[in-house]
């Protein structure tokens, strides 16, 4: 008899070889050739002088997509408007939400086929218990996505200079809103599949077209992903409700619009510590402020491949199975590469327990492109064509032959201290 519990490969999707892969109507490059890889090693892959560099990170994944996305969106707004801190406090989120709703999703399937067999198991009231559970715990994800996703159309903070509504005028420019819109959510979908081991793009794009807009605009859904009325309950909450078009608000504003008193201090993660006695509000917290590079210290939590070493993984950040073996994660496995992803069961009868109060204020640390990556990013298109056309690419052979052609001494001693003296008063705490 076959074990179940021992770990298979590849738990993700095979990577395809087409070309380009077609996301909310624009054309992304789904390969690389080696001359597009070394251009994008060299002037647009992060720094080892940043933050966690031999880890990936969330501005990993952005820096592929950035490089892979059409030249349709890529304009100068474009690329300043992902580049703020409320962008990437919202595709956090967004990786945080649909890596629940895609375990969810999967538990339904499995539900209805056991419900539908030969065998069929009868459902119990502790069964319905746990699914009431779990479609309350994606509830609270997509609360935290609601308010992530309530600033950009606010206009707070980092936002402001975005929006261009005038308090007196409110002139909406309706076609410009429009495309922009298009490109943010086929850049969202495609930086949710890269962390997700790309699986699940049809499901992804289907639910990231519902919550941002309504289902309205995707009325035609596959068989496999629909839905009895019993099954949208437990997926879309309580809050949804769907209407005439013409009055139809996105499901993310509905969450805001209807806020269990419990479910209050979610509004407030991030911004200052929670001092409550609700574990699983706790959790959340823990899930959205502590840094990628650190998931695998938290028991049960992870964000796809965010916080997994760069070496287990190519270019195109699909995992490298030979280096998972070359460096023993196929036995010691801490960052879940091996692990089906599951949902937990929870503990029904469980105590609320007290937690410490304090009344600390949170303050985010995320390391941004500077002005002169910016320029780089604004000008893909033609430090491309320029690396292709006539620039000097430095792979490793050349790099290795400039260094024993190379006679000088290198870098001076003050010269090497100061470099290391302002690496380390960078990366270490204060």
């Amino acid at each position: 008899m076959e074990d179940c519990f021992v770990a298979k490969e590849p738990l993700a999707a095979t990577p395809s070889n087409e070309k380009h892969i077609t996301i909310g109507g624009f054309q992304f490059l789904n390969t690389m050739d080696k001359v597009e890889e070394m251009i994008f090693c060299q002037e647009f892959q992060r720094s080892d002088t940043t933050y966690d560099a031999d880890v990936i990170l969330l501005q990993d994944i952005k820096n592929l997509v950035l490089f892979l996305a059409p030249t349709d969106i890529m304009t100068k707004e474009f690329v300043h408007f992902v580049n703020t801190e409320t962008v990437h406090s919202l595709l956090k989120v967004l990786i945080m939400y649909f890596e629940y709703f895609l375990k969810l999703m999967e538990f339904i399937v499995i539900r209805r086929e056991e419900t539908k067999a030969e065998k069929a198991r009868m459902q119990t009231q502790q069964s319905t218990e746990i699914k009431r559970i779990f479609s309350a715990n994606l509830s609270q994800y997509r609360l935290l996505l609601a308010r992530e996703y309530s600033k950009i159309l606010l206009g707070n903070g980092d936002m402001k200079k975005f929006y261009h509504l005038k308090p007196l005028v409110n002139i909406s420019q309706t076609l410009k809103d429009q495309r922009f819109h298009e490109g943010f959510l086929a850049f969202c979908t495609l930086v949710v599949w890269v962390a997700q081991q790309r699986r699940g793009l049809e499901a992804i794009e289907l639910e990231m077209n519902r919550l941002f807009r309504s289902e309205h605009f995707s009325l035609v859904r596959p068989d496999k992903y629909h839905l009895t009325d019993v099954e949208a309950s437990l997926l879309y909450g309580k809050s949804y409700r769907r209407c005439n078009y013409r009055a139809q608000n996105s499901p993310l504003i509905q969450e805001l619009r209807n806020i269990e008193q419990k479910n209050l201090p979610i509004l407030w993660i991030g911004e200052r510590k929670y001092r409550g006695n609700d574990l699983r509000i706790l959790q959340i917290e823990y899930e959205f402020i502590v840094p990628s590079s650190q998931l695998c210290l938290i028991e049960g939590v992870t964000h796809g491949i965010l916080g997994r070493p760069k070496i287990l993984c190519d270019t195109l950040l699909n995992t490298n199975w030979e280096a998972v073996h070359d460096q023993y994660y196929t036995k010691y496995d801490p960052y879940r590469i091996l692990m089906q992803p599951y949902l937990q069961l929870p503990k029904l009868e469980e105590m609320e327990c007290q937690t410490y109060e304090s009344y600390y204020q949170l303050v985010r640390c995320t390391e941004l492109w500077d002005s002169k990556m910016l320029r780089k990013w604004i000008q893909r298109d033609e430090v491309i064509d320029y690396f292709k056309n006539e620039g000097m690419l430095t792979d490793i052979w050349m790099k290795c032959r400039k260094e024993v052609e190379d006679n000088t001494y290198g870098p001076s001693v003050g010269e090497i201290m100061t470099k290391f003296l302002a690496r380390k008063e960078k990366l270490r705490k204060k």
